[in-house]
């Protein structure tokens, strides 16, 4: 079926905001959390959604949208089944990208850089912040596998929900926790007219000094 639309002459020309070296944080992490802040003030839809782009052993890539939970003074958190295809990815290549996408803002943020299991107290933590039937569902899915049936699926649910019924509270599994994205190079893309954007981006030289450079569009 051929697209009733003409995708490439679809086009933005973007002109809301400027970026420029004088106006950014000397960190990187200072400057996406000022970011990010303004994205929620702006009411940005799914302002912490983030796509995770991982790497297998044989080089091959895979992405997919997830949830930033936290923002560290070392890196940025998330939470899955260690288990899931992400999560193997990351035992095999413990290297990944993020990206946000602001369009209210015509706003770009890719980030890139080592990720490393958060400590078990701080995934234990989160897990228990949770609504009760995400913490079942933790249990209940094997993210990433075969499943026979959403029935199948179900059933599972139900199953934890009556095994843990007269707990007053619920495990954490130990396939399921938080990793912790450590940033080495972070890019701030702000959108301009006429297609020439405002590309900064950060590179880690050390432990807390980076880099600061403009990009050509």
């Amino acid at each position: 079926m051929a697209l009733k639309h003409n995708i490439a002459d679809i086009r933005i020309n973007y002109s809301k905001q400027a970026l420029t070296e004088e106006s950014v944080s000397s960190n990187a992490l200072d400057q996406f959390q000022s970011w990010l802040e303004e994205a929620i003030q702006a009411q940005a839809d799914e302002a912490t959604a983030m796509v995770l782009s991982t790497v297998n052993d044989e080089g091959k890539p895979s992405a997919r949208v997830v949830l930033l939970k936290g923002v560290s003074e070392t890196g940025l958190l998330f939470y899955t089944n260690y288990s899931s295809r992400k999560g193997q990815e990351l035992a095999q290549n413990p290297y990944a990208a993020l990206t946000f996408f602001w369009p209210v803002l015509e706003r770009q943020v890719r980030i890139e850089g080592v990720v490393v299991k958060v400590a078990p107290q701080l995934s234990d933590e989160y897990y228990h912040s949770r609504p009760k039937g995400s913490q079942i569902g933790a249990w209940a899915s094997p993210q990433s596998q075969e499943i026979e049936s959403r029935e199948l699926l179900e059933e599972r649910d139900k199953q934890f929900t009556e095994q843990f019924a007269a707990l007053d509270e619920i495990p954490r599994p130990e396939h399921w926790g938080g990793y912790e994205l450590q940033p080495e190079r972070v890019e701030f893309w702000q959108g301009r007219p006429n297609r020439l954007h405002d590309r900064i981006v950060f590179e880690l030289l050390d432990n807390s000094n980076w880099q600061i450079k403009r990009l050509a569009p």
